[in-house]
């Protein structure tokens, strides 16, 4: 009977962890640029003398999904949004992150920023000097009008990747990082939109009719344990002979 416990019992922890996944995508689905996450488990067996025939679900770092969100029209002239697939890149401490959330500020120091993390350039963070005017092409070719020029110069372009979702995943910022921990390369082929923000790639309807369905799956794995735990009993009775 214990095995049938066992299994109930990590199903049922399974279950809670795919519902939190759930309730985080749901909870993100009105936030610019947000990727929802995908439930990723393994079983692994479980060692020790007796128990060749366990298993347990282990989970792993959810995966992420790339899909592409609708756009939404903002007229901000630093509001972006990435065309098809690509990310902008961040700085991330000593490292890099990559996001498709595209609202640009420019701080005090003339720094490039999104959510105050600096944008990266070809060289490294990207620092605007004294200007009048700042334009970003589609490419990610950025531009200034220095005071008393009437002439656009190019001064840096915003690192723009494209990376395959299997080797991303999400840091605790909840910014995309490779699971390599390594840089990603450069790519010419990524766009972006100006004035447009990317919407969450959250389907509210799917999460909530995951959600439901998780709910009573963990309802079905609570039974399944009590029966564990009542057929239990009674052979422990027919042992004693009471």
């Amino acid at each position: 009977m214990d095995r049938l416990g066992y299994t109930a019992m990590t199903a049922a922890s399974r279950t809670m962890m795919s519902l939190q996944v759930r309730s985080n995508n749901l909870a993100n689905v009105n936030t610019p640029g947000f990727r929802a996450d995908l439930e990723r488990a393994q079983a692994v067996a479980v060692e020790g003398h007796g128990y060749d025939s366990r298993h347990m679900a282990v989970v792993e770092n959810n995966g992420v999904s790339l899909a592409a969100g609708p756009l939404m029209a903002t007229g901000r002239e630093l509001d972006f949004a990435v065309k098809g697939t690509g990310l902008i890149v961040l700085q991330d401490g000593d490292g890099e992150a990559y996001t498709r959330q595209g609202s640009m500020q420019i701080d005090a120091e003339g720094r490039l920023t999104l959510n105050g993390r600096a944008v990266m350039g070809e060289g490294g963070p990207i620092e605007l000097p004294e200007h009048d005017r700042v334009e970003i092409g589609n490419d990610g070719t950025v531009s200034i009008m220095a005071p008393g020029d009437w002439m656009m110069a190019e001064v840096d372009r915003i690192r723009l990747v494209d990376v395959a979702a299997a080797d991303l995943m999400k840091n605790e910022a909840g910014l995309l990082v490779t699971r390599n921990g390594e840089p990603a390369a450069p790519s010419e082929d990524v766009r972006l939109a100006s004035g447009f923000l990317e919407s969450s790639n959250v389907s509210a309807i799917d999460e909530l009719a995951s959600t439901m369905s998780l709910n009573r799956l963990f309802e079905t794995q609570v039974k399944m344990m009590k029966a564990a735990e009542d057929l239990s009993d009674a052979g422990n009775r027919m042992i004693r002979g009471s």
